[in-house]
């Protein structure tokens, strides 16, 4: 993959979230927002986690309900482990789309596919 440079880097601890995308099949490393991310826009980027391509959502998961902490959930394509307690290093590269809520899980997922893909095609260069 190509090393198109970040547009924003943010920093934070991987903390344990509601486990939502292990069930869907697409588990993720949850960091916490703080003061440096106050103006990120909500959405989901292509990005990179420690060096690694991720699919990055940024925002408070509108599809599962109101009044949720915002929370950077980032998907690090083609990894296995255990990052909890990590500190880690987040690049976002390319904006992808805005956050949206879905009528459903089985919307969501489709979505997810398609973000995945589309983080692919924008880190390959």
């Amino acid at each position: 993959m190509s090393r198109l440079r970040p547009h924003r880097i943010l920093r934070g601890t991987v903390v344990h979230g509601d486990h939502r995308g292990r069930e869907l099949g697409f588990p993720t490393a949850n960091v916490r927002l703080g003061e440096e991310a106050r103006d990120v826009t909500f959405g989901v980027y292509a990005g990179r986690v420690d060096g690694r391509a991720a699919a990055i959502s940024i925002g408070v998961r509108p599809t599962f309900g109101d009044g949720l902490e915002p929370l950077l959930e980032a998907h690090i394509l083609d990894f296995q482990g255990d990052l909890y307690g990590s500190d880690v290093v987040v690049e976002l590269v390319q904006s992808l789309r805005p956050e949206q809520a879905f009528d459903g899980v089985g919307e969501l997922v489709e979505q997810l596919h398609a973000d995945i893909a589309a983080v692919r095609a924008a880190l390959a260069g």
